[in-house]
């Protein structure tokens, strides 16, 4: 409620000098609280969408990892399979061989994201989880992602096959809104999205022989080295 509030908007001018927001990429507007300011949209100059390739469909810190079904994904110390991210192991079946793009947004980042393709998209589904702190104190005990509550999407596109996008809200992201939650077409780009105040992640899983490997980003991720990416730059190039 405090975020909501008007009083709130005296903690955004610190926040841009801690953070070292330019905030000549984003549209002029007066803010009426906190949330308002973080929820910012960007100039659609300052993130072109790529013609070509899959696209990211947030700015954040990308790592790629190949789904087999030993694979365990460490995101925020976190360890998880796909079945119980899914929420299903039929549904995590068709992303055996596959790849997964996990994109971690950290307070700086832009919080508005898009549709990876476009397609016709299935009915959201909203697992509900309890919140938990992402504070390593409460990892030693809490799985986040497992806990978490997650966004579900399945996309149906004609370049890459059927693709899952996930928003996953932590403590400080309660709310993940989402402007669609029904059967739709969508576009290439077009917002689905934003998180409210708080690191968040977005993942996107691709089906086998979808795109090719993104070599350089495995071998990032497999350094432990996450990759800046923005919203709209093409991440990988389709084989379809």
């Amino acid at each position: 409620k405090f975020m909501d509030s008007l009083a709130s908007t005296a903690l955004i001018k610190p926040f841009i000098r801690k953070n070292k927001i330019d905030l000549s990429e984003y549209e002029p507007a007066r803010y009426r609280s906190f949330n308002e300011f973080f929820i910012r949209k960007v100039r659609p100059e300052c993130r072109p969408v790529a013609p070509e390739g899959l696209i990211a469909p947030c700015d954040g810190l990308l790592s790629v990892y190949r789904a087999t079904d030993d694979t365990v994904l460490p995101v925020k110390q976190s360890l998880y399979r796909l079945p119980a991210l899914l929420g299903s192991a039929e549904r995590a079946a068709r992303y055996r061989d596959g790849w997964v793009f996990v994109f971690r947004l950290c307070v700086n980042h832009y919080h508005r994201y898009c549709y990876a393709e476009e397609g016709d998209k299935g009915t959201t589904r909203f697992i509900r989880g309890r919140l938990h702190t992402v504070r390593p104190i409460a990892l030693e005990q809490v799985p986040v992602f497992t806990e978490n509550c997650r966004a579900c999407t399945e996309i149906v596109t004609e370049r890459f096959g059927t693709l899952t996008q996930i928003e996953v809200g932590a403590m400080l992201v309660g709310r993940i809104c989402n402007l669609h939650s029904g059967e739709c077409h969508v576009l290439r780009g077009e917002e689905k999205g934003f998180f409210q105040y708080g690191g968040s992640t977005v993942m996107l899983l691709v089906e086998r022989d979808a795109i090719a490997a993104p070599e350089a980003l495995l071998d990032a991720t497999a350094n432990g080295v996450e990759t800046p990416v923005r919203i709209g730059e093409a991440v990988a190039i389709g084989d379809k």
